[in-house]
């Protein structure tokens, strides 16, 4: 979609970090992330957005999820050969049937 329509009028893309793919694996580079996006000031307004694109084995196209489940569970292992199985993502967030609602 963006390809083929470009950005709204007035909207610029500063920056795009995609992470790698393996779960374990993306952790440090998220952390890091998340304190640069939370060090910088806002002055212009500024709006830094996060997606979070899960996988679906399932699906024949992408789709933005509306809930997240903290359940990690792999069909197959990860590029670092990671194949958790109903495992909470973040231990602090609860167990496995816990789950967040997005706007």
């Amino acid at each position: 979609m963006l390809k083929e329509e470009g950005l709204p009028a007035g909207v610029t893309l500063g920056s795009c970090t995609v992470l790698e793919a393996a779960g374990d694996g993306a952790l440090p580079t998220l952390l890091k992330t998340l304190e640069s996006s939370i060090s910088q000031t806002n002055t212009n307004n500024e709006q830094v957005i996060w997606i979070h694109v899960g996988v679906n084995s399932g699906s024949s196209k992408f789709a933005l999820e509306r809930r997240a489940v903290n359940e990690a569970t792999f069909l197959c292992p990860d590029q670092l050969g990671w194949q958790p199985q109903q495992i909470p993502v973040v231990l602090e967030d609860g167990g496995i049937s816990r789950s967040r609602q997005v706007i």
